[in-house]
Formats: C-alpha cells, sequence, structure tokens
C-alpha cells in the first residue's frame, strides 16, 4: 500500500504585538488556515489569552482559531518563523526591532502594521527597518480596518506594500480569505505616509464635530487634510496614484468618520473641551496621532511642505491654541487654486 502523500509544513508566521491589531492580524492569518504564532511582552496577558483562548483586553468577542498559537518566550516565539509580523505603536518600533534582531534567521522577512513617522527622526517604518536590519524584504500593512471588524470576520480590504513583489503577493495570499481582501502595491513611501497623516486630519475631523461644526467642515477637513497628505507623500517620493487608494484616502475616510477610531475620539473630546491627558486617559490606549502630529510637523518643515491643518492640529494639542482660532487662521488664508 502506497503510504499518503504529505504537504511539508508550512514555516509559522510570527505577530509581534498583542494589542488589538496585532491579536486581530494574527486570528485572520491563523483563519485563512495558515500556522500563526503571537507573542507580546505582558506575560499575564499572555498566561490568560493562552487558557481562554480569547484577547479578553482588548479584542473579547473574536475566539482564536486553532492555528494561533499563543508564546510567551520571544526567542521560542521566532524560531523557524518564515516571515514576522510587527503590529505595535510608532513610539515601540525601533525598540522592538532592535529586541528581535538577535532571533532573526538569515532568511527572515519583515512585515509591520506600524503606522506613523517615529518621532524623534522623522523617519518611515521601512526607514527605520533598513537602519536596524539592513538588506532584508520588508513589507507594510496598511488600509482601513478596524481590529474589531477584523476579528468579527466582516468583509474587509487592505493594501499590502513592499519593493519585493513575490513577498507582496505571498503575503496578500497569506492573509486573503472568504471575507479578507488583500491588494498589492510597491509604493511604500506612499502608504506610510497615508498612514501617518490620516491620524492628525482625523483628530482634526473629531475636533471640528466636538465643536458642533456640521458635516460641511467635516469634509472640507477630509478632503483638504487629503491634499496635505498627497503634498507630503510626493515630496518625499510617493507615487500620486497611491492617495487614491485604501491606504491613504481609504483610511483617511473611515478614520474621520468612525467612532471606532481613537483618532478621531480624541478630537471630539478635545472639541468638548477636555485636556489632551483627560482624553487619552478616558480612551485607556495609544493614539496614533498624538504623537503623530509632532513627527508630522517635523517632517513637513524639513521638507518645506505647506500642511496648515496639520500644524494646527499639532498647535491645538501641543501649544494649547484655542479651537476657535486655529479655525480662524485655517480659513482666513489667502485664497489659492484648488490644486495647488
Amino acid at each position: 500500500m502506497t503510504p499518503p502523500m504529505h504537504r511539508p509544513r508550512q514555516a509559522p508566521m510570527t505577530v509581534i504585538g498583542a494589542g488589538s491589531w496585532g491579536t486581530a492580524l494574527a486570528i485572520q492569518c491563523a483563519r485563512a488556515g495558515h500556522p500563526t504564532r503571537l507573542w507580546g511582552r505582558d506575560a499575564a496577558l499572555m498566561d490568560a489569552m493562552q487558557r481562554v483562548r480569547r484577547n479578553e483586553r482588548y479584542l473579547a468577542d473574536a475566539r482564536f482559531p486553532q492555528t494561533l498559537e499563543i508564546v510567551a518566550d520571544l526567542s521560542t516565539a521566532l524560531k523557524g518563523a518564515r516571515d514576522v509580523l510587527v503590529a505595535v505603536p510608532s513610539s515601540a518600533f525601533r525598540a522592538v526591532l532592535l529586541e528581535i534582531r538577535p532571533h532573526l534567521g538569515d532568511e527572515t522577512r519583515l512585515c509591520w502594521a506600524t503606522k506613523g513617522f517615529e518621532r524623534r527622526t522623522g523617519l518611515l517604518p521601512h526607514q527605520v527597518a533598513a537602519e536596524i536590519l539592513g538588506d532584508r524584504p520588508g513589507a507594510v500593512l496598511s488600509g482601513p480596518t478596524f481590529a474589531t471588524e477584523v476579528g468579527a470576520g466582516l468583509p474587509t480590504a487592505m493594501t499590502v506594500a513592499s519593493r519585493d513583489p513575490e513577498f507582496a503577493k505571498e503575503l496578500a495570499l497569506r492573509l486573503s480569505g472568504p471575507k479578507f481582501r488583500a491588494y498589492m502595491q510597491s509604493d511604500l513611501v506612499g502608504v506610510e505616509v497615508g498612514g501617518a497623516v490620516k491620524n492628525v486630519i482625523a483628530i482634526g475631523a473629531g475636533i471640528a464635530d466636538g465643536m458642533g461644526f456640521g458635516s460641511n467642515t467635516r469634509v472640507a477637513l477630509i478632503t483638504r487634510g487629503l491634499a496635505e497628505m498627497m503634498r507630503l507623500g510626493l515630496a518625499l517620493g510617493a507615487e500620486r496614484t497611491t492617495f487614491m487608494g485604501l491606504a491613504a484616502l481609504g483610511d483617511l475616510v473611515l478614520t474621520c468618520t468612525d467612532d471606532q477610531s481613537r483618532n478621531r475620539r480624541l478630537g471630539l473630546a478635545l472639541g468638548a473641551g477636555r485636556s489632551l491627558e483627560d482624553a487619552q486617559r478616558a480612551i485607556g490606549q495609544v493614539v496614533e496621532g498624538a504623537t503623530a502630529a509632532e513627527a508630522v510637523r517635523l517632517v513637513a518643515e524639513r521638507e518645506g511642505v505647506d500642511m496648515p491643518i496639520c500644524l494646527e492640529v499639532y498647535r491645538i494639542m501641543h501649544e494649547a491654541r484655542p479651537v476657535r482660532d486655529a479655525l480662524q487662521a485655517l480659513m482666513g488664508r489667502e485664497v489659492r487654486s484648488e490644486t495647488e
């Protein structure tokens, strides 16, 4: 009798970061039928996830597929992994890469779902990764996605961008399933700029709604915010068409209009008169736009790019500028062509 044929076991993907987004991506990868490991630095959280097969702190309603393994030891989590997906806030990205570097194999590929310029240097995530890990295949995952909806298995689309087309395709196939569609892209810069700037604009949209300024104001902020995003991206070498896609326009609209967005909720609180500290405390998780506003301002000044909305959001949060003064400054700008 001929023995049955067995396909070699697929190398696992390791997800670094057990917050809501890292957990959701790990669930999706495992749900698509691929062996997946999830690691986080909070030992108590990892132990609880192992016992109840859910992330009760960040994504309580999403049960783990059988192919998702919770691994508390970093070295064990990374051993034999072909691909590593880092899903941590931009403020932690460099430190996490330094931490995992000794455990990566020569052939290990890196992808990340981190959004935002590095606060101190103004570098994009792919630049930080190259600085620390050298010439290694890299990719960014971005797009209009909320972790709770991905965890619940609701229909979702996102972008996988890499300068290595084979890596982008493999990642897109690995994530895709009946209710999750991943599109491929090569414009790393455009995708990352979109993911960084949209958080700042979303705070601005939330502030406007918190002040009761109405739908006209919100749409104006989204549209002109997209223009600012595009100006900065083009200055950094991005492709114009990227900004009409999921990782720019799509993510911008989602983040500015839905109250699941932490950035929008932060803006709503500021618009209602709460302090930045109180608003962040009430949300209870990292709000990327709060630090992104500083980094975007830094990069815009460095590149000589006019970004008035982002600048006023920065001033409201970090210079205690009254919201109505910021609005007056924006509305009182010199009349100009819309295409400038």
